[in-house]
């Protein structure tokens, strides 16, 4: 029986993008209204060996069109690496948004028990498409996703649990 493995993925994604970019937006106009400049939150970071909050929002991308792209067996676009401001940030973030709803339910539901590969420098990692998308690729987009949020936490943005969760 084909899985709805879509339905597990796609809007997931779409749902942390959307609270992402509010978070951006909070962090950005509380930056203005405190006159804090915007590189004290685009570079923070919670410990000197993370990303800071750049690289969160760059890895989160990478994550989301990365999962989209192996589950349904099309290419991800590239994306250079190169934000330095939030408008930059909210294009990547709609760049993404773009490319995983170009993705067709088609290609992604029944993947359940397909063979994903993922590279890293040090090695190559294998699943099965369900554990690919639960155990690996949605933790990871989480960790990033959650890690941007603390970061702005940290650094005195007024945001909250709904903020991170969307509005639900």
């Amino acid at each position: 029986m084909a899985s709805e493995l879509y339905d597990l993925s796609v809007p997931a994604l779409l749902r942390g993008f959307t609270a992402m970019s509010g978070f951006l937006d909070k962090a950005r106009d509380w930056a203005d209204a405190n006159g804090v400049a915007h590189s004290q939150l685009l570079e923070a970071r919670l410990f000197d060996d993370m990303a800071p909050l750049t690289g969160q929002v760059q890895r989160a991308s990478d994550a989301a069109k990365f999962a989209a792209a192996r589950l349904g067996g099309v290419e991800a676009p590239s994306m250079a690496d190169s934000e330095t401001s939030f408008a930059e940030l909210q294009d990547r973030i709609a760049r993404t948004v773009a490319f995983l709803k170009t993705v067709p339910r088609a290609a992604i539901d029944g993947r359940e028990d397909a063979d994903i590969e993922v590279k890293t420098p040090s090695r190559s990692l294998h699943f099965k498409g369900l554990p690919y998308l639960t155990g690996f690729a949605l933790p990871n987009f989480y960790f990033h996703v959650t890690t941007a949020y603390a970061i702005l936490r940290h650094k005195g943005v007024p945001i909250g649990k709904m903020d991170y969760l969307g509005g639900i």
